[in-house]
């Protein structure tokens, strides 16, 4: 199932590990201990891995960033929004997740009141009924066939 508890979990099972410097994040997808994979799972653990890598990218600290003299002219309080510095860096710096819904509860409610389970099946249905597989590249196809054939001559399967 689907939950609160399950969210939190997967989000501490993958920002811990991250932050130890794993770069690895196991589990997308699975419920129930790795016995059970859901779809629905695995695109809301895709949003979650999202923001972890996005935390991980950590706040950069410069002239540019920390923008003093803007701070000094607008004040405390001020609006930032309208800045040709906050329009140019707010894209690379917000995260923008595919299920999660950042929006007011009354936009929420206008738009279907949908949990994040009923978003997730509704994308798996979307993506399994529309998504078209891109085919790799020959070199990069040549380059995989050749790693699977040195991994079979190593174990002896070719002999």
């Amino acid at each position: 199932m689907i939950d609160v508890q399950i969210g939190h979990e997967k989000t501490i099972t993958a920002l811990l590990p991250a932050m130890a410097g794993s770069n690895i994040i196991y589990g997308a997808g699975m419920l129930e201990l790795g016995m059970t994979f859901s779809l629905e799972q695995l695109l809301i653990d895709a949003d979650i891995i999202k923001m972890v890598r996005r935390v991980l990218r950590g706040i950069p600290v410069s002239e540019d960033t920390m923008q003093v003299e803007l701070i000094k002219k607008i004040g405390a309080g001020g609006n930032y929004l309208g800045e040709e510095h906050t329009a140019m860096n707010f894209r690379k710096e917000h995260s923008a997740p595919l299920l999660f819904d950042r929006t007011n509860t009354d936009t929420w409610v206008a738009n279907g009141s949908k949990t994040m389970e009923e978003k997730a099946n509704a994308k798996v249905k979307d993506i399994l009924e529309h998504y078209t597989v891109k085919p790799l590249s020959p070199e990069i196809a040549k380059g995989i066939k050749n790693i699977i054939a040195e991994a079979e001559d190593e174990v002896g399967i070719n002999k």
